[in-house]
């Protein structure tokens, strides 16, 4: 009885483990700082969520975008989205074609959106 007992424990932790690598393999947070890390393009966003800001990591900069809801003709959408990042001293190398980019990448998925800058990155971009 105590060997069916700890062969059972056993399984449950067995599960409970494989759980917990799969989750974490799957967590977006991580797959963001991969990508950052492997200076790859990626875009988290909870698109259910409108008060969550969205993350970008480009060659390895990473930028955090505010969204803000307003109206459109037809509906309410995003219509102002706040773009800055946290360490603005490594954006070392980062070009106005890397940001025309990341405005596509943005417009891609809020059409209706106006996209402004926070220092230094305002500087960059042409008016």
């Amino acid at each position: 009885m105590i060997i069916i007992l700890f062969r059972l424990l056993v399984l449950i932790a067995i599960v409970i483990l494989i759980y917990t690598a799969f989750k974490y393999l799957v967590n977006p947070k991580r797959k963001l700082e991969v990508a950052q890390d492997k200076k790859e393009f990626y875009f988290l966003d909870y698109n259910d969520n409108i008060k969550k800001n969205f993350f970008i990591t480009y060659k390895g900069f990473l930028f955090e975008g505010e969204k803000y809801l307003g109206t459109t003709e037809d509906s309410f959408e995003v219509i102002t989205i706040i773009m800055h990042t946290h360490q603005p001293e490594r954006l070392k190398g980062f070009e106005r074609k890397d940001l025309y980019f990341l405005e596509e990448e943005i417009l891609i998925r809020y059409p209706h959106a106006t996209i402004e800058w926070k220092h230094p990155v305002d500087k960059l971009r042409i008016h």
